[in-house]
């Protein structure tokens, strides 16, 4: 599971990212500023939900790691 806390840092990075596209488009007259402003909004739920699935997916993809912990920890009780 050491995949877990870059996976989340690239989540938090690109979270922040938004947000800093979002103020820019804030107070920026660009044409397209309202395209980057829901853009950024969207990836704001979109990045989270997407990293759960994918931690998700891995959990039910790999349950033997589990069960083999679990199993090492009955022994040593």
């Amino acid at each position: 599971m050491k995949w877990k806390r870059p996976l989340a840092m690239i989540g938090v990075i690109l979270i922040i990212s938004m947000y800093i596209i979002a103020l820019f488009a804030a107070f920026s007259r660009h044409p397209d500023s309202k395209n980057w402003l829901l853009a950024a909004i969207f990836s704001t739920v979109a990045v989270p939900v997407f990293l759960y699935v994918v931690q998700l997916v891995a959990r039910v993809l790999k349950p033997e790691e589990r069960d083999k912990k679990n199993n090492r920890e009955d022994k040593e009780v």
